[in-house]
């Protein structure tokens, strides 16, 4: 995975072009800062920096951290103001909690990448970062016929894949699942309460309160 978004790092952004997906993205654009506004946001998967860019003028300040080095350096060039934002590389299963507490979270397009068995080992990563009542926002695909890229495969153990291919020819199978609001619910069941779900037809959004 870790691969695939490095050589994918100066196409990523394209999929944000799509006409198709631009009125759910004007909604997205809108909600997410309305509920990170203030706050002190720690970024998973920042990719680069597309999110962050709308996070950074309203919220107080942003760590935005991503596995991947190349993305950050995209993310880098935005020139976003570095008095309220700092990129670091960091793994998503051991986040910096020396950096918080944290009274906001954000991870797009994150918890469609985590198997079956890594939602919860993620969220108590996330945890240790957090204040008491922080709010955390998720946003991820729905799988649309015609638009998402199909399905593959399906492992043994549910978790589904797609195959990509990028500028360069190479394929790269990635692993990609779609989980429904109950399914969401029920991983964060424990780690948070106030559950928010926002259904729009490319996308879902999903906020609660850490416990």
């Amino acid at each position: 995975m870790k691969q695939y978004y490095a050589a994918r790092a100066n196409e990523y952004e394209r999929i944000y072009a799509r006409p198709e997906r631009q009125a759910d993205l004007r909604v997205l654009e809108d909600r997410i800062p309305a509920y990170l506004r203030g706050r002190r946001v720690l970024e998973v998967a920042c990719g680069t920096g597309y999110w962050t860019q709308h996070l950074v003028p309203v919220a107080s300040f942003v760590l935005a951290t991503d596995a991947s080095d190349e993305t950050l350096e995209v993310a880098r060039g935005k020139g976003l103001s570095g008095a309220k934002v700092r990129f670091a590389t960091a793994d998503a299963f051991d986040l910096p909690a020396g950096a918080g507490p944290f009274d906001g979270a954000f991870a797009g397009f994150w918890w469609s990448h985590l198997r079956h068995g890594e939602c919860r080992p993620f969220l108590e990563s996330l945890r240790r970062c957090l204040a008491p009542g922080a709010t955390v926002v998720l946003l991820d695909n729905t799988c649309v016929e015609g638009s998402s890229t199909p399905v593959s495969r399906r492992d043994a153990d549910g978790n589904t894949y797609q195959q990509r291919r990028l500028d360069d020819g190479t394929i790269h199978e990635v692993l990609k699942n779609f989980p429904s609001q109950a399914d969401l619910e029920r991983e964060v069941d424990g780690f948070g309460t106030n559950f928010r779900y926002l259904p729009l037809t490319y996308y879902w959004l999903f906020a609660f309160d850490a416990k």
